[in-house]
């Protein structure tokens, strides 16, 4: 679940974004944000530097900005992780990331899709399925896949709040209650 301080900073970076005149693209801002956001997890050191209240804001910025150049990130991105750092908020990075994301599949008309099967889906499956759901959808998709066991067989997608469930586990539960009945 994501902090609405997380929710509040990835609205403002995608009104940023998609304002008009803006030099960054949508898929660009986000590319660069959760890389940033994966070497901020994977960096111990950097991770400790930017959450450190010992650090002076100064170094702070000097690092962002380093990495920055690195990573060749917008002046927008850059100038979006000095706010973060300047408001002590470099721990929620990683929910801003996927708050962004969401915010920028919610504004251009994209739905936001759980899948859970009982087993990996092949390119293809998850390809077959992606379609599918857009057109119950009635527009563009976007899957987040996942593996759940408990459902024995099949798969189970949430569109919003419609749920649509092929697991096997619904069928015998269903099964199982028409023979109760009789």
């Amino acid at each position: 679940m994501r902090s609405a301080v997380a929710d509040r900073y990835a609205k403002a970076l995608a009104d940023a974004v998609l304002a008009p005149g803006s030099k960054t693209e949508a898929p660009r801002a986000l590319a660069e944000l959760q890389g940033f956001e994966r070497l901020l997890e994977s960096s111990p050191d950097l991770r400790n530097v930017l959450l450190s209240p010992a650090v002076p804001m100064s170094r702070k910025r000097a690092v962002v900005d380093r990495f920055g150049q690195l990573m060749s990130l917008s002046p927008l991105v850059r100038n979006f992780l000095f706010v973060v750092v300047d408001r002590r908020r470099a721990d929620l990075l990683g929910e801003m990331a996927a708050a962004f994301e969401a915010a920028l599949d919610e504004r251009t008309g994209i739905a936001r899709v759980e899948v859970r099967s009982a087993a990996p889906l092949s390119e293809r499956q998850r390809s077959v399925l992606q379609d599918e759901l857009s057109r119950l959808a009635d527009k563009p998709v976007r899957c987040d896949f996942s593996v759940d066991a408990a459902l024995i067989g099949g798969v189970v997608a949430r569109i919003g709040s419609t749920v649509y469930d092929g697991s096997v586990r619904s069928q015998l539960e269903e099964l199982r209650e028409r023979l109760v009945a009789r």
